[in-house]
């Protein structure tokens, strides 16, 4: 028998070979060098020459060198692809539809086996790809791991594509893998050194809506993208060769973003969005590539549930707002005598406040009985009594903000001394800076260097903050939350006999925020410092301390006024006063006046003056 069977298989084995395309070098170098290919491949070239894939997972790749060769992993595949078919789902075509469908245009291959890809063809028909969404989740101050705002893509089939049924359809996500309960701090410090793992994931849009809208309260904007059904297939069969494949995964550059870029390379091959970000891909700017490439077609806003609690609530008064907290903990204060007594009007507007803030409360939590019966009172009463339909203005879209990175030049004196002050911050934007697109009293600056050239050409490093994190929120009659900041770097501060120490120091602190007006926020922190000084003893000094601010949008930007103290443990007293005024010239470009007098028990007060041009450039 087995003497039958191996002429057999070596005959099989022949007619494979025979079937396979017969390449000249010259035709399977411009195949494997081809820009498609490439992407597929996630290619890009290496440091010292050739190539190295973003795709951290050998499983990826069919050739064991494949991950630095294009080309071998050309000639694996295609050997691959006339493989037999009774693999089935485990058969080349199967896996890697996408390089299976180029392959077979390029070559004009006609003689391929048929294996039944069962698993792929209902994956792909309960997808059933037509059109292609860019979602944008706003920026979410509270959570490290949402500072800079995320991306992800929305699948629409046929049936839900502009019917407003977008709730049914797919987001394909692309995302750290945290795998432990890690603490904000320790999530913030892998995701920059790349600590943990970047997975694609397709799960049902509604979740991702629930998720970022509802839970994290962030404005979700919906891109929708000029991809043909044709694009959008390339792309979805390209996410299915990418299944529970493993990228690194870092916050700045090969993060969601970045990712989603490549992409919408294989969507449109003609595209060249990645080649724009080789440092930093911040969601933002991303967006604004993918805008300025021609692809946005159309712009859908949703509020999240915190804004649109807060703009029914913004007619209220005291008293109307103090009842909105009542019944959203007790609807049986519906049938109160005085509550009754209120016009229609306004028990209308106050009732669905009173809702809205039930469920807010409620997002995150376990169901719970009692809760769910008190909403549902609250939405009955609003039936019987409806409010006038709430309109929420659109702010300005967060691609039209001003761009990430910041260079800055500047001409002052401190005291008798005149300078010069050259800047760069790589990111991303400041309580005085431009404010389009950013809401009012978020800071996230990341790798702020300014260098200092005095008379005399004296040079000295004046500052380079690593990271300078504030999120301050102000606090309504409904909703109390705190304010925070968190700065680590290194500053110049006041030393012995004058001199201007360049120390590193720890920071943070935590308070409250208030808005009396639309354009005005004042805050009030209480801070805690760490700095290693050489004039002082010890090689770590910790002092406790305050900030009091006001941040007032005028009609020629932000001026912002603030006062700090530091009470060090050995005694020494720290305070400061500053003064910055922005006037916002264009979009990307701002002059910033500056006044600044500091106090020590080391020297006299020092004053400083500066006039600082900012040109916010990627």
């Amino acid at each position: 028998m087995l003497r039958c069977l191996v002429p057999l298989l070596l005959g099989s084995l022949c007619l494979q070979a025979q079937a396979k395309p017969q390449l000249t070098q010259e035709q399977r170098d411009a195949l494997a060098s081809d820009r498609f290919w490439l992407t597929l491949g996630h290619y890009q070239p290496a440091r010292w020459g050739g190539w190295r894939s973003y795709v951290d997972d050998n499983a990826f790749f069919l050739a064991s060198n494949g991950g630095e060769s294009p080309a071998a992993e050309l000639s694996a595949t295609l050997d691959g692809l006339y493989a037999s078919a009774a693999l089935g789902n485990d058969h080349v075509q199967c896996r890697y539809p996408s390089r299976t469908r180029w392959l077979r245009e390029q070559l004009n291959l006609k003689d391929l086996p048929t294996p039944n890809c069962s698993e792929y063809n209902e994956w792909y028909e309960d997808i059933a790809p037509h059109s292609t969404v860019l979602v944008f989740p706003d920026a979410y101050l509270n959570s490290p791991s949402s500072m800079f705002g995320h991306t992800l893509l929305r699948i629409d089939s046929p049936e839900t594509a502009g019917s407003g049924t977008s709730l049914l359809t797919y987001a394909l996500n692309f995302g750290a893998m945290v795998e432990n309960m890690d603490n904000g701090v320790l999530y913030a410090w892998k995701g920059l050194a790349g600590g943990y793992p970047g997975q694609f994931s397709l799960l049902p849009y509604r979740d991702k809506i629930s998720e970022y809208s509802r839970l994290e309260n962030r404005d979700l904007w919906e891109y929708q993208l000029d991809l043909s059904p044709e694009e959008t297939a390339r792309m979805v069969e390209h996410v299915w060769e990418l299944r529970q494949v493993r990228f690194d995964y870092y916050f700045f550059d090969e993060n969601c973003s970045f990712r989603l870029l490549e992409l919408l390379e294989v969507a449109r091959p003609s595209l060249r969005l990645t080649d724009q970000f080789p440092l930093t891909a911040i969601p933002a700017d991303t967006v604004r590539a993918v805008r300025e490439a021609g692809l946005i077609t159309e712009v859908n806003y949703r509020p999240a549930r915190e804004r649109e609690l807060l703009a029914r609530a913004a007619p209220l008064t005291a008293d109307e707002a103090r009842w909105v907290t009542r019944l959203a903990g007790d609807s049986a204060q519906l049938q109160s005598s005085t509550f009754a007594a209120l016009p229609r009007e306004r028990q209308a507007l106050i009732q669905e406040a009173a809702y809205r803030l039930a469920r807010y409360e409620a997002s995150g939590k376990a169901r719970d009985s009692a809760d769910a019966a008190n909403s549902y009172a609250l939405l009955q009463a609003i039936n019987r009594n409806p409010p006038p339909a709430l309109n929420i203005e659109t702010p300005t879209y967060p691609e039209f903000g001003h761009e990430s990175r910041t260079w800055q030049l500047a001409a002052g004196s401190r005291e008798d001394r005149a300078f010069a002050e050259y800047g760069l911050r790589m990111a991303y934007h400041d309580l005085a800076d431009n404010l389009a697109g950013f809401p009012l009293g978020a800071q996230i600056e990341l790798g702020d260097i300014r260098l200092r050239q005095y008379e005399g050409n004296h040079w000295q490093l004046e500052q380079l903050e690593l990271v300078n994190i504030r999120s301050l929120t102000p606090r309504s009659a409904l909703l109390k939350p705190w304010s925070w900041q968190v700065a680590t770097g290194w500053e110049r501060v006041a030393g012995e006999n004058g001199n201007h120490r360049l120390v590193p120091h720890l920071n943070g602190g935590g308070g409250f925020a208030w808005q009396p007006w639309d354009s005005v926020l004042g805050y009030s922190l209480a801070t805690l410092r760490l700095e290693h000084h050489r004039d002082f003893d010890a090689p770590l000094s910790a002092a406790a301390g305050f900030n009091l601010g006001l941040l007032w949008r005028n009609p020629l930007g932000s001026l912002l006024a603030e006062g700090r103290s530091d009470y060090f443990d050995n005694g020494e007293v720290r305070r400061s006063l500053a003064l910055a005024q922005q006037w916002e010239l264009s979009r990307n470009l701002g002059l910033r006046l500056q006044a600044s007098r500091e106090f020590s028990q080391f020297s006299a007060p020092q004053t400083e003056f500066a006039l600082q041009l900012r040109w916010y450039h990627y």
